[in-house]
Order: C-alpha cells, then structure tokens, then sequence
C-alpha cells in the first residue's frame, strides 16, 4: 500500500522559507511523477509544482514560479518543496500526492490516486 507522509510546515513570516519533505513507500519510487498541492481556507486544491521520475523538467504554478523548488532523491523515496520568499497567500495546507501509473505526468488533481495527510503551512504578514 502506497503512503506519504508530509514534514516541514509550520508558521513563518512574510519572506521567509520553508521546507517541506514527503516521504514515499509502499511501492517503486523511481518510476512515479511527484506532485505538490496545496488547500487554501476556502479555496479548492490546487496544483504548486510537480517532478518527473529522473528528478528533471520541474512543473510549477505560475504562482509559485522563481519563489519555490521541487526536488526529489530516488535513493531515499523523498520528494522536497522548498519555499522561499513565502507570502500571506501561500498559507495552506500542502499536500504531496502521487499518480496511479508510471512514467505519466500531469498537474491535475485527478490524475493523482495516492495523497499525503497534509502539512500546515501559515505565513503571517
């Protein structure tokens, strides 16, 4: 059974950094894209970033875009999201998430089967 498990949030101010781990088992790591989503309050899930297989060709949200960095390290079944000059908009929890088949890559949330249980993220102004 695949499971992620999200680390890192937490509360900081206007400007600074944070960043998040997911750590993967339950299935080959390597072969799967990694995606980053976060929920804002009231807001519906949305897409931040997401990483192919090999660990190149990074995806991001325009809103995110020169601010925050998705990596991943296949030896160690962990994707990263670092943020850095993180705004009052950017408090949500974010989610790591996985797709179903391999070697596939998409920004959708539905094309994601297998989520994290979240991690606060608030940054006061």
């Amino acid at each position: 059974q695949v499971q992620l498990v999200e680390s890192g949030g937490g509360l900081v101010q206007a400007g600074g950094s944070l960043r998040l781990s997911c750590a993967a088992s339950g299935r080959t790591f390597s072969i799967y894209t990694m995606g980053w989503f976060r929920r804002a309050p009231g807001k519906e899930r949305e897409f931040v970033a997401r990483i192919n297989w090999i660990g190149d060709s990074p995806i991001y949200a325009d809103s995110v875009k020169g601010r925050f960095t998705i990596s991943r390290d296949n030896a160690k079944n962990t994707v990263y999201l670092q943020m850095n000059s993180l705004k009052p908009e950017d408090t949500a929890v974010y989610f790591c998430a996985a797709p179903a088949l391999a070697y596939s890559g998409s920004s959708s949330p539905s094309s994601y089967q297998y989520w994290g249980q979240g991690t606060q993220v608030t940054v006061s102004s």
